[in-house]
């Protein structure tokens, strides 16, 4: 009976002791898959697998650089900005020219004739016209009022100066049949480039 005893009990301690040789082995092959799964530094890794590098293989020349694109784009923007602005300016100045090309042309004839600054200087008066509207052109409405009590024409240089006051361009504009204390609204435009500061004034009015 004492040996069978004494036998129960060895099985018991041999069990333990193998139970015990299982659980290490287990709990040191978790912490070797821990340490190597993030470069051996000892910290887990996050569940799921792991992201796949590119292959750049196929990969030729150089990616292409946003500066180099912005840039790019940029002066794109800007040619086409300056020829819209060009096409604006043409557009305006065809649309004003052919309304006014007959009463001008007269004008100039009148002109002519004309010694020193005319005889209506003080029936004309300049006002600029935004640039947003002449395509960034320097064009001025010629203001003339009749301010007689007949039927009348009238024929009006302005000059345009530089800030030195040198007159670059001159432009004359008529205005035919007006009657007593009507008014007419020619346009003088210059045809100079559009980044140059210019000062119109009225060079001549002549009445006839």
């Amino acid at each position: 009976m004492t040996a069978c005893v004494k036998g129960r009990a060895s099985r018991r301690r041999l069990a333990t002791v193998v139970l015990t040789l299982v659980t290490a082995a287990s709990s040191a092959a978790a912490l070797v898959s821990c340490s190597t799964g993030n470069g051996g530094t000892g910290s887990s890794s996050p569940a799921g697998p792991r992201p796949t590098p590119p292959n750049t293989s196929s990969f030729s020349g150089k990616l292409p650089s946003a500066l180099s694109s912005a840039a790019a784009s940029a002066r794109a923007k800007a040619s086409a900005a300056a020829s819209s602005a060009s096409a604006a300016a043409s557009a305006f100045e065809a649309s004003v020219s052919a309304e006014v090309a007959r009463a001008n042309k007269a004008a100039a004839a009148e002109l002519k004739k004309v010694q020193g600054s005319g005889n209506a200087t003080s029936d004309v008066s300049l006002t600029g016209k935004p640039r947003a509207q002449t395509g960034g052109l320097v064009a001025v409405v010629v203001n003339i009022t009749n301010r007689t009590d007949q039927k009348a024409s009238y024929a009006v240089q302005v000059d345009f100066a530089d800030p030195s006051g040198k007159v670059v361009e001159s432009r004359i504009v008529g205005a035919e049949n007006l009657d007593p204390g009507e008014r007419a609204q020619p346009i003088a435009i210059s045809r100079k480039p559009a980044d140059l500061k210019l000062t119109p004034r009225v060079a001549k009015a002549q009445r006839y």
